[in-house]
Parts: structure tokens; sequence; C-alpha cells
């Protein structure tokens, strides 16, 4: 399995803060049959996102983890209007590694209807957004058509794999569900952020995802498509989403 969104960096953001609890993030990640993660620390107005030392950090935490889970870099990318600037001036400063896939945060208050226009900006530079976390969003969670229309534009979608699970409660669960019950979800992936909580562990929501859609789809999520992020490649699964309303008495 590929996990695109994990805070394992020390000290940069709400993640761990000491090499020890860095090293036992990957080991936990490794044993639970992880071979690639991607280090993503946050970029916004409380954390800054500086990319040299950030790729500093991950090569001493290469070194010290071992080969295993191999360590990329990328970034959880606020979308204010200050790092849409950023971003279009300086496309690759917050890509994972060297492609063109830049994950892509909302704001739990406020997601403006100019927020669609923002993401084809960025498409505009080359870049591919990828959606994280909707189910999540307490805004989205109110019209989950947007990410359906974001998806049906070609925008990826990423869903946290603990909300499969159950641990971002019943609600998120079934927000989390109905999305890739109707084909919109592309990458399920950690969001690891400690081994108590927010853990790195995949196998679960993998498990999950193949109840709901099968073997062949559950294995994209967590290996054939972040795979292909990795390599700069077009998603090898992305289906065109079912056409469904969601029913406010699924919340």
């Amino acid at each position: 399995m590929v996990d695109i969104h994990s805070h394992i960096l020390p000290g940069v953001d709400d993640g761990p803060k000491t090499w020890e609890v860095c090293v036992a993030i990957c080991q936990t990640a490794a044993a639970d049959g992880i071979t690639h993660m991607v280090a993503t620390p946050h970029a916004n107005d409380r954390y800054h996102y500086d990319r040299e030392h950030s790729q500093e950090l991950l090569a001493e935490l290469q070194q010290r983890a071992g080969d295993t889970p191999k360590l990329s870099l990328g970034c959880d990318f606020h979308l204010s209007y200050e790092n849409l600037q950023d971003a279009l001036a300086n496309p690759r400063r917050y890509v994972i590694g060297s492609t063109r896939y830049l994950l892509v945060e909302f704001s739990n208050y406020s997601v403006p209807q100019q927020t669609t226009d923002s993401l084809l900006k960025l498409g505009d530079v080359g870049l591919t957004p990828i959606i994280t976390h909707p189910e999540r969003n307490p805004i989205l969670r109110e019209n989950l058509q947007r990410v359906v229309e974001w998806a049906e534009q070609g925008f990826v979608v990423q869903v946290t794999g603990s909300a499969l699970t159950g641990f971002w409660g019943e609600r998120t669960r079934r927000v989390a569900q109905w999305l890739l019950e109707r084909q919109v979800v592309h990458v399920l992936a950690t969001d690891a952020h400690d081994l108590e909580n927010r853990v790195p562990i995949l196998s679960s929501a993998r498990d999950a995802a193949a109840e709901l859609c099968g073997e062949e789809v559950a294995d994209a999520l967590v290996e054939a498509n972040p795979r292909a992020i990795l390599s700069d490649q077009p998603l090898p699964y992305f289906p065109k989403p079912v056409a469904t309303s969601y029913r406010k008495g699924n919340n």
C-alpha cells in the first residue's frame, strides 16, 4: 500500500515532536503493509511550510527508519488566497515529490463558490489538485454535490482511511461511504499524526472499502492510484461518478 498523506516529520506542525515517535510511526506503517509514505506538513496560517527544511528532515527520517517505508515529500496545502498566489507563482513548491499532484485542504469555516475557479487556476499552471478529506469538512458535508462535480471535472478526491472505519464518528463514516459507493473517491490515505489516535494504519480502511466496492476498487485506492500519483501518471482508476443526491437523513 501507498500512503500519500501523513504528518510524520518532527516539530513542523501538529504531527510528532520527537524523532522517536517519527520512527515508530514509520515502523507501524511498514508493519501494516505500507511500502511508501508521503510526508505532507501543513501549509496554513498556523504552520509555515519550508520545503527545503522539510526535505532535510525527510532525509534524516529515512536514514533513521531504514528502507521501508520509502519516504517522499509533499504538503498539506491549505487553499487560502496567499497560498494560492504563491502556488501559482511557484507551482512545484508544494507538490508531491516532483509530480503535478498537489494535496488541497479547505477551511472548516468557509468553502466559497469561487473555490472551483481556484482549483481550475491551479490546473492552468500544470497542477492536479487532490481534494483532501471532504468527508470531514462540515461545509462540504452539507453539499456533497460539490465534491461530485469536482470529481466530474477531473480533480482527485482523497478520503481519510479511518473515516471509513468510524474513527471520526458515524456521520463522517456515512459520508465517506456514500462518496465511495458513488465512485467519487480515488485515494485512501491515513492522514497519520501519531500512534494513539490518528495512526498510520491503512489496511483496515482497505478492507472496509473492499466490503463496499470489491477487492479491485479497494486495491486501486491504496495501491494503483497512489502509486500512479508518485509516478506522475494518470490514475488508472478514475470512474465517472454515479449521479445520486445525498439525502440529509443519511447523516
